[in-house]
């Protein structure tokens, strides 16, 4: 069995301070662990946990953005980023975008029967002026990285999305329709994924609403449950018939995100 777990940890230093990563890990023993939105690089963390290699795509900008994968395994190759000539095809360089190829959203680790991709897909922001970028840039540059990667072997992708995908996917759907992270583009960028043949692993085992992994601070919303499901894991529909599991994990805490899993007989 393999066990990865997708956590948007607002923070590396922030969840090991709060004494709340290293009990996560020794409780849960995850295979694989994913991380989005570190907001460190490498060498300002003290991460050194007996069984578990780490690697790390930092952001350029301090305190921005990032991501990491924990892993028990040494993968046979590590990438950054998307390829040169995906993000050149894509304009991902542009400057009135903050150059998102430079901001550590994406690693991707292979390993012998899979590709994993962890990712933190850019925000669309209050006043949406990431939209453009998301709905023209960067989701078809994803998904077409996706598909090339899984030319060569099945892939599982897993991170926060900045999306509810459906009216099911958070709890006052009618009141943010249009906003950022429940526009009708953000939701057709998502719908691409399940078109393109990749499946949202948790709707395997459970339907309807509740499901979240996101709250906001105000108004006590998570002990309240309101909250978005924006973090996936979504495999290859190679790999469907291997998924034992999928689930969310609210009770763990230390991030205004929550850890989600997939366990696989591979």
């Amino acid at each position: 069995m393999t066990t990865i777990y997708s956590w948007n940890v607002n923070g590396i230093r922030a969840v090991i301070n709060k004494n709340t990563l290293l009990p996560f890990i020794g409780a849960d023993q995850p295979d694989i662990l994913c991380l989005q939105e570190t907001k460190a690089k490498p060498e300002q963390v003290v991460l050194d946990i007996p069984g578990y290699h780490n690697y790390w795509n930092s952001a350029e900008k301090a305190g921005y953005s990032g991501t990491a994968i924990i892993s028990k395994a040494v993968p046979d190759s590590l990438i950054n980023n998307f390829p040169p000539a995906i993000a050149k095809e894509y304009k991902l360089d542009l400057d009135s975008y903050g150059d998102p190829d430079h901001e550590g959203r994406v690693l991707t680790a292979e390993y012998q029967k899979f590709w994993i991709v962890t990712v933190y897909t850019p925000n669309a922001k209050d006043d949406l002026s990431r939209l453009e970028l998301r709905e023209s840039h960067w989701d078809p540059a994803f998904l077409k990285y996706l598909k090339q990667l899984e030319k060569t072997k099945p892939v599982i992708f897993c991170g926060d999305l900045n999306v509810a995908h459906t009216e099911l996917d958070l709890a006052n759907p009618k009141a943010n329709k249009g906003k950022k992270g429940f526009t009708l583009e953000e939701r057709a960028g998502f719908q691409n994924f399940i078109d393109a043949g990749f499946v949202d692993t948790l709707r395997i085992f459970e339907q309807g609403s509740g499901f979240y992994s996101w709250w906001s601070h105000f108004a006590n919303a998570r002990a309240r449950n309101v909250g978005w499901r924006i973090d996936y894991v979504l495999v290859s529909k190679s790999l469907v018939k291997h998924v034992k599991s999928a689930k969310i994990h609210p009770a763990v805490l230390g991030s205004d995100h929550c850890p989600v899993s997939v366990t696989l007989d591979i």
